[in-house]
């Protein structure tokens, strides 16, 4: 009897295992090599992807950001560039709008909060934009961090996936601020799309890369760590030391 029965959970985990190995290759996204990775003596955008545990964000020059938004007259970037011109580098993470402002650390995550966030269809979200000077490893320095260098075309691409991901006040062009953020010199903006187990922060961040041209699967990018190996499995990208 116990045979039989160990038989058949064995039976089960591998069909599970098989599902899942089918879903990530068969959403797998294998990036565009026209824009990634960029030509050694091709202009490049260094920007990073900060893993906290269980979320994670993008960080991306301050500077860089500004030119490219102004040229391509991205209103809600030339808003944020404007808001955060003291710093030289700008943290953006997207998600949930109440789990995010309610859960500033991974000790303050509770099953409600996250079962509502996950499973009920709707949920507004927020970007959370955060300004710093000085070395992103030096600042996140219990983050896993990735480091990618982006060519200008994907650059460009990246940024206004990102610009289309702020959603503008009442009767206003600009990205509409909710207040002060988690951390640090940080502010909430109003951002479009609904929060949801299929659509989390870290698909979110693959989003982004995608546009660049970077191979991401968002199955494995429903959490951190599955983003972070996709991007060392498939482009070589290991977190900084």
């Amino acid at each position: 009897m116990l045979r039989k029965v160990a038989r058949r959970v064995g039976q089960g985990l591998a069909a599970v295992i098989l599902l899942f190995i089918v879903a990530v290759v068969a959403t797998a996204r294998w990036g565009d090599r026209t824009l990634w990775p960029p030509p050694p003596d091709a202009r490049k955008t260094e920007i990073f992807v900060v893993s906290h545990g269980y979320h994670s964000g993008i960080v991306i020059p301050r500077r860089a950001l500004a030119e490219r938004a102004a040229a391509q007259a991205l209103g809600a970037l030339v808003h944020v560039g404007t808001r955060f011109a003291a710093f030289d580098w700008l943290e953006v993470g997207w998600g949930d709008e109440n789990f995010y402002r309610s859960v500033p650390t991974a000790g303050s995550l509770t099953f409600p909060l996250a079962v509502r966030a996950l499973l009920r269809p709707g949920n507004a979200s927020v970007l959370h934009v955060v300004g710093f000077n000085g070395l992103p490893r030096s600042i996140f320095d219990r983050a896993d961090i990735v480091r990618l260098e982006i060519g200008e075309a994907g650059f460009e691409r990246l940024l206004q996936k990102l610009d289309a991901s702020f959603a503008p006040g009442p009767g206003s062009l600009l990205a509409e601020e909710l207040g002060p953020g988690l951390y640090g010199p940080s502010l909430f903006f109003r951002a479009n799309g609904a929060f949801h187990l299929f659509n989390v922060c870290n698909h979110w961040i693959a989003g982004l890369l995608d546009a660049a041209g970077v191979p991401t699967a968002p199955v494995l990018a429903t959490l951190p760590q599955g983003l972070l190996l996709d991007l060392k499995w498939r482009s070589g990208l290991v977190p900084m030391p």
